[in-house]
């Protein structure tokens, strides 16, 4: 039980802010590469299913959604399994389902069989890997954090960067069978990364203390007492409303580009400049995040960068030819890194380390369900208008309505905290307090050093930022 432990996140571990845990931020960029990169590289191989199986391309289109569906709808069992056995043997198991369901994807005969093992087994692999590093991200970067989260969500637009040419490169030469049992062994990687997240030791307690750090073995597989922070609550809602549209113009951006005219690679190219912004803009938001006056308002920067983002996607609507199509993918590059460097870093701060393992998981099986709807409902738009213009239009507005919801409920939750500061938490915290003003002279002893330590170490920790009234929404 003491990795259990150590995953727990106990409040004698301070954050290393570097060490091992640069280690852990480089399996943390593997992980969400593949994460991310993979459900968009295995499209390179559907004209070859197509082909195979005599089926359309609305039929292969699944296996990317399915994959999609499980890295966010399995959210809840993750932190399950983190919570019950720990990151690291969860990790290097979902190396093992990712490998085995693209190693067994390449010997079927049917589609139906390649959804239940590239999408559904692949999938839970890849859920099990990428929910999992966050948290150890989280636990080995405090004062740095920012900047960790952006390097990290920089894996998602390298890998695609370098999966898609792959994966042609794979097909071409050895046939999807051939380029899925690659695949396969090449996730085997994520064992790897999983074994870099090691917990943090705990640190030596006299016997005095050890008794509370063995009651907090007992911990809830899932914590819903999350959802009583009204700040996790809003945040929830506007990024389930975020995703609705933040996925759609990457989609639908290179047919719009064919659907002007221009060549297949020309406007493929499209997405290319968008992951090369995309790559720098990610790690240079999360420096900017981790300045000592942007940091306690990044859910502002949050809010400011999805409204960047919804604003790009409508003034990408009015593009006509391939120079302003270019311009919009610079400028959607600068604003989707910006989200992607953000999103998991203002949760961070939200929730804290002690509920985050719980709060991401439930996060993710709300915006599971908003990607689902999301691009399938922007294709009925497209397929019912004939134009793109519509199509940006909506997920533009999507966008910017979930950066007012999160800027508002934060503005007005802010001022409801302010008048209500004493939470339970906080309560049972006094009532500690004052019981230990009637105890013993020795217990008291024990007690000053323990708060002396309590003093130099809470600048240091996440507490500071999850207390700041800016963060805390």
């Amino acid at each position: 039980m003491g990795a259990v432990v150590a995953d727990d996140g106990p409040s004698g571990v301070k954050a290393p802010d570097g060490g091992w845990g640069w280690a852990v931020l480089f399996g943390c960029f593997i992980i969400t590469g593949f994460s991310y990169a993979f459900p968009k590289a295995v499209s390179v191989f559907f004209k070859e299913l197509i082909r195979e199986f005599g089926i359309g391309y609305s039929d292969t289109a699944w296996i990317s959604s399915i994959l999609l569906a499980m890295l966010y709808g399995t959210g809840p069992l993750c932190s399950v399994c983190v919570n019950r056995f720990g990151c690291r043997p969860v990790m290097l198991v979902g190396g093992l389902f990712a490998s085995m369901g693209m190693v067994i994807a390449s010997f079927c005969t049917s589609i139906v069989q390649i959804y239940l093992t590239a999408g559904v087994i692949t999938g839970l692999g890849l859920a099990l890997n990428f929910q999992p590093s966050l948290i150890m991200l989280n636990r080995y970067f405090d004062k740095r954090r920012p900047l960790a989260n952006g390097l990290s969500a920089a894996g998602s637009p390298v890998f695609l960067c370098a999966l898609s040419p792959l994966g042609q490169i794979l097909q071409h030469e050895y046939g999807w069978r051939g380029g899925f049992l690659i695949l396969g062994g090449m996730l085997l990687n994520c064992c790897v990364c999983g074994a870099l997240m090691r917990p943090l030791e705990l640190p030596k307690k006299s016997e005095a203390t050890k008794e509370p750090a063995e009651k907090k073995v007992k911990k809830k597989l899932l914590d819903f007492s999350v959802f009583k922070d009204g700040g996790f609550v809003i945040y929830t809602l506007a990024a389930s409303i975020m995703v609705l549209g933040l996925f759609v113009p990457p989609v639908f951006v290179v047919s719009y580009a064919k659907d002007l005219g221009y060549q297949d690679t020309k406007a493929a190219f499209l997405l290319t400049i968008l992951g090369f912004i995309d790559i720098f803009a990610r790690p240079i938001c999360g420096m900017v995040a981790g300045l000592k006056w942007v940091r306690p308002r990044c859910v502002y920067l949050f809010s400011f960068a999805m409204i960047f983002n919804g604003f790009t996607d409508l003034m990408g609507s009015m593009s006509d030819d391939y120079g302003g199509l270019v311009v919009f993918c610079i400028f959607f590059g600068i604003s989707y890194g910006m989200v992607g460097a953000l999103q998991f870093e203002v949760l961070m701060a939200i929730v804290g380390t002690q509920k985050f393992s719980s709060a991401i998981g439930l996060v993710l099986l709300a915006e599971a369900m908003a990607v689902l709807i999301g691009p399938p409902s922007a294709g009925k738009l497209l397929d019912a208008t004939g134009r793109y213009m519509f199509v940006f239009i909506i997920a533009g507005i999507e966008v910017t309505t979930s950066a007012l919801v999160l800027a508002l409920g934060n503005f007005l939750c802010i001022k409801k905290k302010s008048e209500e500061p004493h939470t339970k938490e906080e309560a049972a915290e006094r009532e500690e307090l004052n019981k230990s003003e009637d105890k013993t002279p020795e217990d008291a002893k024990v007690d000053s050093i323990e708060v002396e330590q309590f003093l130099k170490d809470e600048p240091e920790k996440n507490g500071e930022v999850v207390t700041n009234p800016e963060t805390c929404v």
